[in-house]
């Protein structure tokens, strides 16, 4: 079983979610803690293998958590945020830099 860890600001952005989807979620971690795949995880577009986004459609929103595999042992939350886009299911490209940003300053911390 590996542990979940978790960006402090990602965890602080999971905490505003529907506690709906934040038990949802949480059961998904759970799974891939466990060394098994979640099927409300998909690989994120645009990242090298390892890393994954949970995807929680909830009423009229969508609430996605980012996680990543291959930075340590542990199970990296990287990003927590609620999907606003007006781009149909593309993660819009500011929340793409934020997760590269945060992947990059775990591996500099780790290493």
């Amino acid at each position: 079983m590996r542990r979940v860890s978790w960006v402090k600001a990602a965890l602080k952005d999971f905490g505003d979610f529907p506690q709906a989807v934040q038990k949802r979620m949480k059961f998904a971690l759970e799974i891939v803690a466990a060394g098994q795949f979640p099927d409300v995880a998909k690989p994120l577009k645009g990242f090298d293998a390892g890393v994954y986004e949970i995807a929680i459609p909830y009423r009229i929103d969508a609430y996605r958590t980012v996680y990543a595999l291959k930075l340590d042992e542990d199970v990296w939350v990287v990003h927590a945020f609620q999907k606003k886009s007006t781009q149909g299911v593309k993660t819009p490209q500011r929340e793409i830099d934020l997760i590269h940003t945060r992947i990059a300053r775990i591996r500099s911390m780790l290493s």
